[in-house]
């Protein structure tokens, strides 16, 4: 059982930024909890694990991970870090060891986003090796990723993206956290970027504490932080029983 308050880490999806967690950060500071939103590099899930398993090992005392989108992949495979008490996955999936994004795609109906996110090519090093990038173009980013928030929010968080290397559609992990770290999971129940299909089937096969909102958006951090903190919160609370499970709250509850 931790003997000192968590702090948070938020790892934010690709074609996004850190300052998708505003309102999430400012909740959260209102409850007493110390936040770190990291800048997710972006560029493929061992270089991206790699980076967030050097920050992890800056922190002092417990973790708790929490990953959006692909930065569910993210905190999946850096997770397992001895300081991490808990994860905690927001319109995510939860691959298993070799199990990429495209795997678990291939087994659902497939997001409508994918076929129109725009890809460019970038430099990968200075060996001209060269590799694909891509966007949400900014006539897709609010019916697609933020359609519960309103076209000035959407027109601002769509020229904030990132972009992500196409790649991270068929890295697969190497480890998964969730086999050891209690979980919760918060599925997006109108979520045309990721499917609540997969974010469903992920949480419950890691049997996380699951909350599922029916009408929310990809963009769920900024259309409900309120909700989003106090998922967190509550995972920051609960301790680990000898197994590494949740010690307490319930499973697959939803509003």
């Amino acid at each position: 059982m931790p003997t000192t308050r968590p702090t948070v880490v938020l790892v934010h999806d690709g074609c996004s930024d850190a300052t998708s967690w505003f309102g999430v950060i400012a909740e959260l500071h209102r409850r007493g909890l110390s936040v770190l939103a990291l800048a997710n590099p972006l560029r493929g899930l061992p270089h991206d694990a790699a980076y967030l398993s050097s920050v992890l090992a800056t922190v002092d005392g417990p973790v708790v991970l929490v990953g959006h989108s692909y930065g569910g992949a993210v905190i999946t495979e850096a997770g397992a870090a001895p300081n991490v008490v808990s994860l905690v996955y927001v319109a995510a999936y939860l691959p298993d060891v070799g199990e990429s994004h495209d795997a678990l795609a291939s087994r659902f109906t497939p997001s409508p986003l994918v076929p129109r996110l725009r890809r460019t090519r970038f430099a990968t090093d200075a060996t001209d090796d060269w590799a694909n990038e891509l966007t949400v173009p900014m006539e897709c980013f609010r019916p697609f990723v933020a359609a519960d928030l309103d076209q000035e929010v959407a027109q601002v968080l769509a020229a904030l993206q990132r972009p992500v290397a196409e790649r991270v559609l068929t890295d697969a992990p190497t480890t998964a956290a969730w086999r050891t770290r209690p979980s919760w999971a918060l599925v997006t129940g109108a979520d045309r970027a990721l499917p609540p299909a997969i974010q469903r089937f992920t949480a419950q096969r890691a049997g996380a504490t699951t909350l599922e909102l029916p009408e929310a958006s990809h963009a769920v951090a900024v259309s409900r932080p309120t909700t989003v903190a106090e998922l967190i919160h509550d995972a920051a609370r609960v301790g680990r029983d000898p197994a590494g499970k949740a010690a307490s709250g319930r499973r697959g509850r939803s509003r």
